[in-house]
């Protein structure tokens, strides 16, 4: 991850921003609208890369995003930022006041550490500026790497921040903080519960009866608009909704700030084509005006945790919204395929009037959202496996037979005997959203990451079916160009096997090797020397 203060100073200094991105970075970081809010505040935001591919910071990007759950992958195409801003009044600057940001852009979507470690470092920095940032630099650049299923110890200005680093496999739901090593370490570690989730309860509370269409429009990849006061709201927002799916991948766009200065302000305000499948925050009322032909827009105020249920927004027609001081809602003309679920409310309505923590809301909403994403995906998940071929269909001197194309009316067949009705309580139009889904990229991402997956699998298993044949037999009969034909095939799925991390076993990789081998020896000596020095 990269320090950032205006343009002042960059920490580490190797780290190469283009100016398009350095420009961006900049009027990101600080609110796109008056504010007379004095004191700190953060927020964050996602920024589309510019000027090609660049080396990583960690050469190991394959093997976590591997072993990292989908939605927490490193990204190679975006950076996030984390801002910590202060606004202070202050005589001695022309303005009157102070104004100034630090930001932390990372490729990795850790929205809890990155503002947890801001929290550690912003108020020491403002006050003893640049010798701050290189001590805290050098401290940062000693930490391991982030690798699934480990709990790491993160030492940073006198203080220990423990934090687990979640994996696939870790079981969906799961409760991070159970997962911990408790070491007697000292001075006592800040042990952050999680890396990435947010209190989603005090950002989805102004919509909580609304959460059944805000799930569906995630799901779908519509384009929604995110109108808030400020970019804390407006980051907050936009990352609660793109979670909603989990573990399912949001696999569209998404900005959790934006302001009329990014680059991309042309391309989502046009009015020429329809608006791209995003999730956009803003917080400049000029908004409202731009955006107006936007499908759906999501208007909320200042979210404050209170006794008593807050007050929910209210659907209203897309063409109320033309003032500026348009009152909060959600302006769409969208029906839900699946009805309310009104027993959560009951539940959520039940957990405030108890006064029930903050935490334990969310996690039953989480819950939630979690059992209504799995319920969905699972009958995809049981279709796509049948397209698998037989294991028994693969044979070792044949190439592997492949993955029966994804037929959406058979698919839709399966859904009377083995639809989401199955683990779902949940009534109303399944059928018509699973339609609607196969139109949108979440769709297009989930089928391309499982067709992936399932390849991988098929080449793992061919590997073993080879492993398991008796070469000396099958050479007996061939001539010697079919013999090297051999060894040029089985050398190549041998790379494709390592460079790919196919789920395939080192002893099943360290046989075929011997494979190879063993049918080199069989050939004339002027063709070993060839096949042994290419």
């Amino acid at each position: 991850c990269c320090l950032w203060s205006l343009l002042q100073l960059v920490y580490p200094y190797d780290f190469r921003l283009t100016e398009k991105e350095k420009t961006s970075i900049c009027y990101l970081s600080f609110p796109d609208s008056y504010s007379g809010g004095l004191g700190d505040t953060q927020f964050s935001f996602r920024l589309r890369q510019s000027g090609g591919q660049r080396t990583a910071h960690y050469e190991d990007d394959g093997e976590y995003n591997r072993e990292a759950p989908l939605t927490l992958q490193r990204e190679s195409a975006h950076y996030f930022g984390y801002v910590y801003f202060r606004q202070v009044k202050d005589s001695s600057v022309k303005r009157g006041y102070f104004q100034k940001s630090l930001v932390l852009v990372s490729r990795l979507p850790y929205v809890n550490l990155f503002q947890s470690l801001l929290q550690l470092i912003a108020p020491e920095y403002f006050d003893k500026l640049e010798p701050c940032l290189e001590a805290v630099c050098n401290e940062i650049d000693q930490w391991p790497p982030p690798v699934p299923g480990q709990t790491l110890n993160l030492p940073v200005m006198g203080v220990v921040m423990q934090v687990r680093i979640p994996s696939r496999v870790d079981k969906p739901g799961s409760s991070p903080a159970k997962q911990f090593n408790q070491e007697n370490l000292l001075p006592a570690p800040l042990v952050l519960p999680s890396i990435h989730e947010l209190d989603l309860f005090r950002c989805f509370q102004p919509v909580l009866i609304h959460i059944q269409m805000l799930w569906e429009l995630m799901l779908l990849g519509e384009p929604v608009v995110v109108m808030a006061p400020s970019p804390t709201v407006s980051s907050e927002m936009v990352l609660a909704l793109t979670s909603c799916l989990a573990p399912l991948r949001y696999c569209c766009d998404y900005r959790p700030y934006f302001t009329i200065h990014d680059s991309e302000f042309k391309e989502y305000t046009t009015r020429t084509q329809a608006p791209p499948n995003i999730v956009v925050g803003v917080t400049n009322p000029f908004f409202i005006k731009t955006l107006q032909h936007w499908p759906h827009v999501l208007r909320v105020g200042e979210l404050r945790m209170s006794g008593d249920l807050p007050k929910q927004v209210k659907v209203k027609k897309l063409a109320k919204l033309k003032t500026l001081d348009t009152k909060p809602g959600i302006y769409t003309s969208y029906k839900t395929f699946l009805h309310k679920d009104k027993t959560l409310i009951k539940r959520l309505l039940k957990g405030i009037q108890r006064k029930r923590p903050s935490e334990v809301q969310s996690a039953l909403l989480r819950r939630h959202l979690l059992e209504l994403t799995q319920s969905f995906i699972i009958p995809l998940e049981h279709y796509i496996a049948s397209l698998m071929p037989l294991q028994r269909a693969i044979t070792p001197w044949k190439n592997p037979p492949q993955i029966r194309p994804f037929r959406q009316e058979d698919f839709l067949k399966t859904l009377e005997h083995a639809g989401p009705q199955l683990t779902c309580v949940l009534k109303g139009d399944w059928l018509g959203l699973y339609r609607r889904f196969f139109r949108s990229p979440n769709f297009d991402g989930w089928y391309r990451q499982r067709h992936r997956e399932m390849t991988q699998k098929l080449e793992a298993l061919h590997l073993e079916a080879i492993c398991e044949a008796n070469i000396v037999a099958w050479m007996k009969d061939k001539s010697e160009v079919e013999i090297v034909d051999l060894v040029l095939k089985l050398r190549e799925k041998l790379v494709r096997a390592r460079c790919q991390h196919l789920p395939v076993k080192e002893e099943t990789l360290r046989r075929v090797g011997l494979y190879i081998e063993t049918v080199i020896g069989s050939l004339p000596e002027d063709l070993q020397a060839v096949l042994h020095h290419p």
